[in-house]
């Protein structure tokens, strides 16, 4: 015991140092094992295969690009009441209100209530013979002529082979001599109308419409395309020297008809507004 009171601090010395020996001793083994881990977990992360990354999600920038990328546009005129108030007007039927905007007022309102074909009408009215042959009276109605004399039916006399007046040839004449069957070639088209006493030759050659304005409670009836065109000043809708259609101070003339719509243009500029006819009203 009393060697271990004087020499206790060398003997606690020499454990420690023991103990360092030892463990520098075992200090390679550890470093060794410790770098053989490392590198374990290394391979084991280089060698899994990554999974791939989900899609980006680019709507809501490209949308927010492209938003960019329009100008902006302020609207101060159709759509904006500050600077635009709607007026209104009472319709003439019932004394309703309705706004005056495009639609509802103006030639857009118009509205096709008919419309009518207009035939070229060529009829067998008399097979007269004489020693020069026989004679056949033909008549012709042109219910699209551009005035009221052209179109009140007309008699014209008529010979095999002769170009007639009334604008076309008898080229055949087939039948009985007193109830023959005509075959004539019509000179604006070169096409072929086969008439008989009992069966004229019909063909449309032009329409004529009805309109009604509802904001005014006003009609046009008949009304036919203008002889002159958008042009000229003294020509009407309604055809040679009939008043134009006035809509809202606005002067308008017909400048064209077909069976599903009809065509005004504007005096002033000459700006054109189709007008389709319902359906159910169509001929």
């Amino acid at each position: 015991m009393e060697l271990l009171k004087k020499h206790y601090e060398k003997i606690i010395l020499g454990v420690v140092l023991l103990v360092l020996v030892v463990t520098a001793a075992f200090l390679p083994v550890i470093i060794s094992k410790e770098t053989d881990e490392l590198r374990a977990m290394a391979d084991a992360e280089f060698s899994r295969t990554p999974k791939e990354l989900p899609p980006l999600e680019l709507g809501p920038r490209e949308a927010l690009l492209a938003r960019v990328q329009t100008p902006l546009v302020l609207d101060f005129s159709a759509n904006h009441k500050v600077f635009n108030p709607v007026p209104w007007k009472k319709r003439a039927t019932d004394n309703i209100p309705i706004k005056v905007q495009k639609g509802n007022v103006g030639v857009e309102a118009v509205v096709v209530t008919k419309i009518t074909p207009l035939h070229l009408i060529i009829t067998l009215d008399s097979v007269a013979p004489s020693d020069s042959g026989v004679r056949y009276t033909i008549g012709v109605e042109r219910e699209a002529a551009t005035t009221a004399a052209l179109r009140r039916k007309r008699a014209f006399l008529g010979t095999p082979n002769v170009k007639s007046d009334g604008g076309f040839t008898i080229v055949d004449v087939r039948g009985a001599p007193d109830n023959p069957e005509l075959v004539l070639e019509l000179a604006d088209t070169g096409e072929r109308a086969v008439i008989t006493r009992e069966q004229p030759f019909r063909r449309v050659d032009g329409y004529m419409a009805d309109l009604r304005y509802p904001p005014d409670n006003r009609s046009w009836l008949n009304q036919r395309v203008s002889a002159g065109g958008a042009g000229m000043a003294a020509v009407g809708a309604g055809g040679a020297g009939t008043p134009a259609i006035t809509i809202e101070g606005e002067s308008y003339i017909v400048v064209a008809i077909n069976k599903d719509e009809v065509v005004l243009s504007a005096r002033s500029n000459n700006k054109k507004t189709s007008l389709l006819i319902n359906p159910a009203d169509r001929p």
